[in-house]
């Protein structure tokens, strides 16, 4: 079979499967071009047994086959190997060598079918749950599928916080099932106390690594929120004593989104590792793709090229060549975000999301440092220069009660505040939790969690005091304007580079992102010359005023046409949205 008629078998399967996935538990098809990068980078050969413990409609194992028969060809003709020779080592590597398990029955069948129609193989899936004790298979099952015996796992399991993993017989077997405690450290310690539930992804991560040899390799796909959220830093700590990191790819929110409704948002990533305890330092591929292939909707991510022609904007198929290049071949090529090495030892804090680590980010402020100082907002923190604190939530119903502006993430552009008169609170309660916050005219609001709004900021003004503010927003206060002026940090914290600094420090909760106490780790670049500083801090201010004079003026010419002097209570909320 062609290529291309093996996609048009594929094709139809997801056609005709797709309306069967629940993606309440989890099950949604792995993009091809993401399955064809994990199985190139995995680069199985003849001979090695491959599994699938979470094998949905047979993506993985298919396409782990078509790249195993394409060396199989290829040592053909090297040996003279005539069709009838091929083709009998085909089947015989597809029937001994590929195993698939899924716990519904539906899908089992589904890969048999798919399996039969590309060569066989069929008689190696099963209908089994694969976090259960093993003794508990079907004697079929426990007889052609055993712990410590593959080449190669390859999965993209269930997951989410809908689909817990619950009851001592399974959570038992995992060093993950159990509560991890937490040194100041950072030393991680397991309890003999086990969760109550625990998510599959996390139980699934160690069942693929039990199912591998020592030296077997495992490629999985994970949401990416594992790879930089402290409550995960006891299981990347059990992973790093554990395995050696061959390669970690962030992909795009879009990837499992299938129409506007179909699929979901949650960011995931593809870890693939080697079992078995690693050297004390080593190189770790690591890459961030933006595209791929499709958007949110489903759509192919389609632009004109400068000759005119359509561009399939897809990151995929580059990082695997990256891939290549990089570990394979090793090449000597310019590494950007597509693909560079990072060595073990450069780890920080247990954080293996690829942009932290941005190799472009990173030569961008060493030739910034010949012409700014590069002060860390944690620096200025601890001198005492800086003073950062978090908003408050008032919840929903104190919305709409009263004139008081409660501002939201969203209601920061552009440098300016956007009051909502929807969303303000009473004089009570303003007085009660004004003390609290304490704004005062010259503070920064910056949003701290959503998606693209982090990082946006605006000064409050002397108009803009009497306000409540959301616990998704930072509030900065310059303590010692002779160090910074706040008008020139102003500036600063809306420069290209501290924008993409931010962008490389926060870091996905599955759906929602935060830039959290990263926002520490930030360097400001302040020009080196002071004459220069004051131009950036004049101007700031006069553009910012300017605004807020025009804002007020377009109140008083509207109204004008009434004839009106003072604003009355009742047009207040009205006038305040210009």
């Amino acid at each position: 079979m062609t290529e291309a008629e093996r996609d048009a078998i594929g094709d139809a399967f997801e056609v005709f499967i797709g309306p069967a996935l629940r993606g309440s538990e989890g099950q949604f098809f792995t993009p091809r071009n993401v399955v064809r990068m994990i199985i190139g980078i995995l680069d199985p050969d003849p001979g090695e047994i491959i599994l699938d413990p979470a094998s949905g409609s047979g993506g993985f194992l298919i396409m782990a086959l078509e790249h195993v028969w394409k060396k199989l060809e290829a040592q053909a003709k090297q040996k003279g190997w005539n069709d009838v020779q091929l083709e009998r080592k085909k089947r015989d590597i597809a029937t001994k060598c590929f195993r698939g398990i899924d716990k519904d029955a539906f899908l089992a069948k589904v890969t048999k079918a798919y399996m039969a129609i590309i060569g066989d193989g069929r008689g190696g899936v099963f209908c089994e749950n694969s976090l259960l004790p093993t003794d508990e298979w079907h004697y079929a099952t426990r007889d052609a599928i055993k712990l410590g015996t593959f080449d190669l796992v390859v999965t993209n399991p269930p997951f989410g916080s809908k689909i817990p993993i619950k009851g001592e017989e399974v959570l038992s077997q995992f060093d993950l099932g159990h509560k991890w405690k937490r040194y100041k450290t950072g030393n991680t310690e397991k309890t003999t106390i086990l969760h109550d539930d625990q998510s599959p992804q996390i139980v699934f991560l160690e069942r693929c690594l039990q199912f591998l040899k020592d030296g077997g390799k495992l490629g999985i796909v994970l949401p990416e929120s594992m790879l930089g959220n402290p409550s995960y830093t006891y299981l990347l700590n059990w992973l790093l004593e554990r395995t050696t990191l061959k390669a970690v790819i962030t992909l795009p929110e879009a990837l499992f989104k299938t129409s506007g409704k179909g699929g979901t948002h949650t960011k995931v990533c593809t870890l693939v590792v080697a079992k078995g305890k690693s050297l004390d330092d080593y190189e770790i591929f690591m890459a961030d793709a933006k595209w791929c292939g499709h958007d949110s909707r489903g759509n192919p991510t389609i632009r004109k090229g400068v000759d005119g022609k359509d561009i399939l904007l897809d990151d995929v198929p580059i990082i695997a060549q990256r891939y290549t290049q990089l570990v394979g071949e090793s090449k000597p090529i310019k590494q950007d975000h597509l693909g560079f090495l990072l060595q073990k030892s450069n780890i920080q804090n247990f954080t293996l999301v690829p942009k932290y680590y941005d190799p472009e980010l990173a030569e961008h402020l060493q030739k910034l440092a010949q012409t700014h100082t590069l002060v860390r907002v944690g620096e200025l923190i601890k001198e005492k220069v800086l003073n950062i604190t978090t908003g408050i939530e008032v919840g929903k119903m104190a919305y709409g009660t009263g004139p008081i502006p409660f501002i939201r993430t969203s209601d920061i552009s552009n440098w300016e505040l956007k009051t909502d008169p929807k969303q303000g609170v009473n004089e009570a309660l303003y007085e009660s939790l004004k003390g609290k916050l304490d704004v005062q005219a010259g503070d920064i609001l910056m949003v701290r969690d959503g998606t693209y709004l982090i990082g946006t900021s605006a000064i409050v003004t002397e108009s803009d005091t009497r306000m409540l503010f959301q616990s998704h927003i930072y509030k900065i206060r310059v303590l010692k304007p002779e160090v910074i002026d706040n008008w020139l940090l102003f500036a600063c914290l809306n420069t290209p580079v501290v924008k993409r600094q931010i962008r490389s420090k926060q870091f996905t909760q599955d759906i929602i992102d935060t830039l959290g106490n990263r926002i520490l780790e930030i360097l400001i670049p302040v020009p080196k010359d002071k004459d220069k500083q004051r131009e950036i801090a004049k101007a700031t201010r006069e553009t910012v005023e300017a605004r807020v004079a025009l804002r007020n003026k377009a109140k008083s010419i509207v109204m004008d046409v009434e004839g009106v002097e003072q604003i009355q209570d009742e047009d207040k909320e009205l006038l305040d949205t210009l």
